[in-house]
């Protein structure tokens, strides 16, 4: 018998950070719908372009972000999915770390 995301138990962290993101991603979801991507894209001009003293910052944003969507949807995406999540997290982070280091 294969579980379903619906019937697996959710742990309390899950879901009191389910419950305090509701009005974030209720607000998001009633934007334009280009308003995500529109944050993501210029967070990530921000970091790659601006001084290391912005830069670093506004990746850090970014990869808070991400992860934290990537936390509220991982229940229900398939494991490739939750790779590629993990991994523009982690790709973000390490850039973030070599501008540091190349500054």
């Amino acid at each position: 018998m294969s579980s379903t995301p619906s019937s697996q138990p959710v742990s309390p962290l899950r879901a009191r950070i389910t419950k305090a993101s509701y009005p974030i991603v209720a607000r998001l979801h009633a934007m334009p719908k280009l308003t995500l991507p529109g944050i993501t894209l210029v967070l990530a001009l921000i970091g790659v372009f601006a001084p290391v003293s912005v830069g670093i910052p506004a990746l850090i944003l970014l990869a808070l972000l991400l992860a934290w969507l990537g936390f509220l949807s991982w229940p229900v995406v398939s494991t490739g999915a939750r790779g590629m999540r993990i991994f523009s997290v982690l790709v973000i982070l390490l850039f973030a770390v070599s501008r540091i280091a190349n500054s």
